[in-house]
C-alpha cells in the first residue's frame, strides 16, 4: 500500500505540497561518486542602502525603541497580526527585540557578500582593512540586543542601543557622511 506525506511550505504567498511513497535513501556522497561538491551559489539582490533601509533601519529602531519603554508594557494592538509598532505585534514585547538584534547580527553577514553595491554605484568596500571590524561591531551590537532582550534587561538594552549608535556611526562616518552621493563607500 502506498503511503502518502502531505507536506504544505508556505513561502511567500505560495504552497507546495508534496507526495512521497516512502521515505528515500540516502545518497552517496557526491565526492564518493566522482564528482566535485557544489554550494548554492550567494546571489546580491539588494544595495547597501536597501539592505539599510529593509532590515537593519527598521531593527534598530525597534532597539531603540525598548530604550524608552520597556517592552513587556507595551499592549498588544486590537489586531496583533496587523500591527505596525512592532513591540504591539503578534510577535511583539521583548520578542521582537530579540528577533531584531538577531536580524541586525545576520544582516551583518550580508554586509560582507561580494558583489553588492552602494547607492553611489561603486562597490561596497569589503576589501578594506576597517571594513571587517566595523562590520564585526555591527554583528556584536545585534548580539547584544538580542541578549539584553533575552533576559529581559531594559539597563542591558540601554547599553545595547549605545553600542549600535556607536557601531552604526563608525561606519556612516566614514562611508555615509559624505556631501556628494558619488563619495560614499570610499
Amino acid at each position: 500500500m502506498q503511503s502518502r506525506r502531505i507536506l504544505f511550505v508556505l513561502l511567500g504567498c505560495s504552497v507546495l505540497s508534496v507526495a512521497q511513497q516512502s521515505p528515500p535513501k540516502p545518497a552517496a556522497p557526491a565526492a564518493a561518486k566522482g564528482v566535485a561538491a557544489t554550494s548554492p551559489t550567494t546571489q546580491v539582490h539588494a544595495t547597501l542602502a536597501q539592505l539599510m533601509k529593509g532590515i537593519l533601519y527598521p531593527s534598530a529602531n525597534v532597539i531603540f525603541a525598548a530604550q524608552g519603554q520597556n517592552p513587556a508594557d507595551v499592549p498588544p494592538d486590537k489586531d496583533p497580526s496587523m500591527a505596525t509598532n512592532p513591540l504591539a505585534s503578534a510577535y511583539g514585547k521583548w520578542e521582537a527585540v530579540e528577533n531584531s538584534g538577531l536580524a541586525i547580527a545576520e544582516a551583518a553577514n550580508l554586509l560582507t557578500i561580494s558583489g553588492r553595491k552602494c547607492s553611489s554605484g561603486i562597490a561596497v568596500p569589503i576589501r578594506n582593512a576597517d571594513w571587517p571590524k566595523l562590520v564585526q561591531g555591527l554583528r556584536d551590537a545585534g548580539m547584544a540586543a538580542y541578549r539584553a532582550a533575552k533576559a529581559k534587561n531594559q539597563d542591558d538594552i540601554l547599553n545595547a542601543a549605545d553600542a549600535m549608535t556607536t557601531a552604526c556611526a563608525n561606519c556612516h562616518d566614514k562611508y555615509r557622511e559624505k556631501p556628494n552621493l558619488a563619495d560614499r563607500c570610499k
